[in-house]
C-alpha cells in the first residue's frame, strides 16, 4: 500500500523509522501516566490496580488485532511467533531469566524506558546494560547459547496458535479479551486511568496495521512490528555507535519515541526528577537484573511488550508460554525475596532496594 503514497524522497523503511517515533512518543506520555508496567501488575504493591491497567490495554490489543487480521490486513502465518518447531526450552527459560531480571530491578524494560526519559538514572543504567547483553544474544559472545537452547524444539504442526485450537480465532481472542476486561473494571482504577490503558492497547494494532499493511512495499519491504524493547533495544544500541553504516529502523525509532514522550510528559506533569542508586550492592542488583533481563528477553522471543501485550494478541502459543513464564519467573523471585527479608528480621532494609518504580 506504501507505494499508493507516492513518496518520491522517502522509502518505507525510512517511513517506518517516523511512524515508530510517533508510536513511541505516544506509549511515553500514556504509561508515564498510568505508570504501565507488567512487574507491578505480577508482584507490585498495587498489583490489583496495575494488573487493571495492563489487562485493559492487552484486552483491547487483542480485540484490535484479531480485528485487523479478520479484515485482511495483516496476517501472522509467517511471522516468528507462528514457527512449526517451537524452541520450547529458549522460551521457558528466557521467560524465567526475564521474570528474575525484572524483580531485581523493579521494573520491566517497558516501565524502565520510560523512567529514564523521567530522569532516572538507575534505569538509564538497566536499559544500557540491557541493550548490551541482549545484543551479546543476538549477535555476540552469547548467540552459541542462544543457538543450542534454540535447538532443543517440540514440533507444533499447525497448532501453533490458539487460531488452530476448536473454536478458532474469534472464541479465543473473546474469551482473552472478555476475561481480561472483567478483572480489569473489577480492579479499582478509575475509567479515566483504564481509558488511557485502552489507548496503550490500541497502539499495539496500528503498529501491527502500519508496518504489516500501510508501509508494506513489494520493493522495499520491512518487517511486520509492533510495541516491543529487546529487539529495538538492542538495534538502537548498534545503530548509536555505527549510524554511519547502517540506518536506523523501526525499533530505533520506537526507542526515541518512548524516551521523548516520556520526558515531555514528566516535564509537563512535573514528575521529571534525578534520581541515583543508593549504593554498590544496589547497583550490582540492578545491572546482575539488566544481564538476566537481556538474556531472557532474546531467549524468550520477547520482553513483556514483544511477548506479552504485541504477542498475545497474535494469539501464538509461544508469545503466550513466554509471558508465563515470566510471570512465574517473577513470582518465584518476589517470594524468595521476601523469605529473604523476613530471615533477616530487616524489612526497612529491603525497602531500599526500591528503584525505579
Amino acid at each position: 500500500m506504501f507505494e499508493a503514497f507516492a513518496f518520491e524522497n522517502l522509502t518505507a523503511p525510512q517511513a517506518s523509522v517516523y511512524f515508530a517515533l510517533i508510536i513511541g512518543a505516544l506509549f511515553g506520555v500514556l504509561a508515564q501516566i498510568t505508570k504501565f508496567c507488567f512487574r507491578r501488575a505480577i508482584v507490585g504493591e498495587d498489583s490489583r490496580a496495575a494488573a487493571g491497567v495492563w489487562l485493559t490495554a492487552l484486552g483491547v490489543a487483542v480485540i484490535g488485532t484479531q480485528a485487523a487480521v479478520a479484515a485482511g490486513y495483516i496476517t501472522f502465518d509467517d511471522h516468528r511467533f507462528m514457527v512449526s518447531d517451537m524452541p520450547v526450552l529458549a522460551i521457558a527459560l528466557g521467560g524465567l531469566l526475564f521474570g528474575v531480571g525484572m524483580v531485581l530491578t523493579r521494573g520491566c524494560v517497558s516501565r524502565l524506558t520510560v523512567l529514564t526519559g523521567s530522569g532516572n538514572l538507575r534505569a538509564a543504567l538497566v536499559v544500557l546494560v540491557f541493550a548490551v547483553v541482549a545484543h551479546m544474544t543476538l549477535k555476540g559472545v552469547l548467540a552459541p547459547v542462544r543457538t543450542a537452547l534454540g535447538s532443543v524444539t517440540v514440533p507444533m504442526g499447525d497448532t501453533v496458535s490458539l487460531a488452530a485450537l476448536p473454536g478458532g480465532a474469534p472464541f479465543w481472542a473473546g474469551l482473552i479479551a472478555l476475561t481480561a476486561l472483567s478483572f480489569a473494571l473489577r480492579s479499582g482504577n478509575r475509567v479515566s486511568t483504564l481509558i488511557l490503558a485502552a489507548l496503550i492497547g490500541l497502539l499495539v494494532p496500528a503498529a501491527w496495521v502500519g508496518t504489516g499493511f500501510i508501509l508494506y512495499d513489494d520493493f522495499d519491504p520491512i518487517a511486520l512490528e509492533s510495541l516491543s524493547f529487546t529487539s529495538p533495544a538492542a538495534d538502537t544500541l548498534f545503530w548509536s555507535i555505527a549510524s554511519t553504516s547502517i540506518a536506523p529502523g523501526f525499533g530505533t525509532g520506537l526507542i526515541a519515541g518512548v524516551l521523548g514522550g516520556a520526558l515531555v510528559a514528566s516535564l509537563i506533569s512535573g514528575r521529571f526528577q534525578w534520581q541515583s542508586f543508593d549504593s554498590p550492592r544496589q547497583t550490582g542488583r540492578y545491572m546482575a537484573g539488566a544481564s538476566l533481563m537481556g538474556v531472557g528477553g532474546v531467549l524468550a522471543g520477547g520482553c513483556t511488550l514483544g511477548a506479552g501485550l504485541s504477542g498475545v494478541p497474535t494469539l501464538s502459543l509461544a508469545a503466550i508460554l513466554a509471558i508465563v513464564m515470566i510471570a512465574l519467573g517473577a513470582k518465584a523471585t518476589q517470594a524468595l525475596l521476601s523469605q529473604g527479608a523476613s530471615a533477616s528480621g530487616a524489612p526497612s532494609a529491603t525497602r531500599q532496594l526500591q528503584p525505579a518504580e
